[in-house]
């Protein structure tokens, strides 16, 4: 940072500005409100939300048009090929620049019998976290909720709480006799987690609708300090499936063994070929074209992770040495071994010599390194080791033929990166307002670890974008007993605020 504008920002936070008088009006509101904003969200979360269930999910999506539709938004169900996408717009006086705000109302499938309630759709207020705190509340006798509570439901984290938090910072501009100084535009989509599949198909036919200058992602949690986190991108996703092929079927290990070869030992060596003893793959030319400058090196720096304590919490001893840290780390691609399965183990186990060893693989990508590249370099690679590559079950034929077959399975087209420049003016603009309404820097991160399906979405209306998680980072989200911590919820609001007044 510059001395200059070290000075700027020493003047900036050390006299409150018109944003953080805002800041003082919007957390008045939500004190005094606080029963009618939680009713609007344990409203929501309460209507079933996989989107599969088509019905349930229009039910949802009509809800969250007339709550949008109440502040005055124009507002439509934007049909699609699947469950539809809720549109909204408020246009702001005398501006001609907007941000869409992008967020979805599907929620993940629950098994529920992993779960701490009879029915994940049915929100359960408690007094903290789960196995910490384990006093319910009956949220109708409620008049005042404490910050440390948390809502215990299916989607209340990911990702219906920002939609709530929009609504809830439209109110309280309102109540602040503040109008936004941007158009204001929403897309709200129900098939995220099914990897979004009508959101691209539907850019062409609802374009105009869609047009804006930034796009903001309200998805994902924030940095685990709890400090406000602007992400200037994310991971791609590439997915794949490795089959090894041994015998025709399983053979006994007595007579068969030290002569049949076992596919389990050949599929362990095969992965073990692609990454060397410190965990960084050695798959050919697999990190090219990434380089870190000085400047983004110092972004990366300035996030405050506690390697010790992540360590001590997920119960490792020693990180990989892909990166010097965990920010670098993630600006690099990865190759994870995420699943793996041959016959069977425990109580099961038998002696044989298995027919097949499978591997379920994920790429995670980075900008520079799309789906497609990625896919090749990796089938080039397990060729380079000796195997011949099919794409269904040999026939006696090539059983004849080759000695090592491996099947190889790509699980869809894979989910390409998106990222920012950290530069970026229109970023920079959001950074800015959240500086003056938080009075502190948000923490900046490059790249986070998690994909978000919309880069093509992204890349098609030309646009930046950036993501602004706002729930607690510890919100179990996708796993059983998702919830939201209140405290987290209310500060949400009035980083909607700063996003919605930003100059």
């Amino acid at each position: 940072m510059t001395k200059t504008k070290t000075i700027v920002l020493f003047l900036l936070l050390a006299t409150p500005t018109a944003a953080q008088e805002l800041r003082q009006e919007v957390e008045t509101y939500i004190n005094a409100h606080q029963k009618t904003i939680l009713s609007e969200l344990w409203h929501a979360v309460s209507i079933p939300s996989v989107a599969a269930d088509k019905d349930n999910a229009r039910r949802k999506a009509r809800f969250l048009l007339e709550l949008f539709s109440k502040r005055g938004f124009d507002v439509e169900l934007l049909e699609t090929d699947g469950n539809p996408l809720v549109w909204a717009e408020k246009k702001a006086p005398a501006t001609t620049r907007t941000v869409l705000l992008y967020a979805h109302y599907d929620g993940q499938p629950v098994d529920p019998s992993r779960w701490e309630q009879d029915d994940p759709f049915q929100p359960v207020l408690r007094d903290g976290k789960l196995g910490e705190n384990d006093r319910v509340f009956d949220f109708d006798a409620q008049t005042r909720f404490e910050d440390d509570w948390r809502i215990y439901a299916r989607s209340v984290s990911d990702d219906t709480a920002p939609i709530m938090a929009i609504l809830a910072a439209i109110d309280a501009l309102g109540f602040a006799g503040v109008e936004p100084s941007v158009n204001i535009r929403v897309i709200l989509d129900g098939e995220e987690e099914r990897g979004s599949p009508s959101l691209v198909p539907a850019i062409e036919r609802y374009r105009d609708r869609l047009e804006a200058d930034l796009m903001l992602i309200l998805d994902g949690p924030l940095h685990a300090s709890g400090k406000p986190t602007v992400m200037y991108g994310a991971r791609g996703n590439l997915g794949m499936e490795l089959t090894v092929y041994g015998p025709k079927f399983p053979l006994h290990s007595g007579h068969y063994g030290n002569w049949a070869p076992n596919p389990a030992v050949r599929l362990a060596k095969l992965l073990a070929s692609m990454k060397d003893d410190d965990g960084r793959v050695v798959i050919a030319g697999f990190y090219d074209g990434i380089e870190l400058d000085a400047a983004t090196r110092d972004v990366l720096n300035s996030v405050p992770d506690d390697h010790d304590e992540l360590m001590r919490l997920f119960g490792f001893s020693k990180p990989d040495q892909v990166g010097s840290t965990l920010q670098e780390a993630i600006q690099y691609p990865s190759l994870n071994v995420r699943g793996l399965k041959s016959a069977w183990v425990g109580a099961e186990a038998r002696t044989i010599v298995p027919d097949t060893a499978i591997a379920a693989i994920d790429v995670r990508l980075v900008k520079e390194t799309p789906a497609d590249v990625m896919y090749e370099k990796v089938a080039r690679h397990i060729r380079e080791q000796g195997y011949h590559v099919v794409d269904s079950d040999p026939d006696d034929a090539t059983r004849a033929t080759y000695d090592r077959i491996v099947g190889i399975s790509r699980r869809g087209s894979g989910t390409n990166a998106f990222r920012t420049e950290l530069d970026n003016p229109e970023a920079q603009r959001i950074v800015d307002s959240l500086t003056e309404m938080w009075n502190a820097e948000p923490l900046r991160i490059r790249t986070m670890g998690g994909t978000v399906p919309i880069s093509p979405f992204i890349g098609a209306l030309g646009f930046p974008a950036l993501a602004v998680p706002t729930v607690n980072f510890d919100n179990n989200q996708h796993s059983p007993n998702e919830n939201l911590r209140l405290g987290h919820f209310f500060d949400s609001v009035v980083t909607m605020a700063a996003i919605m007044t930003v100059r």
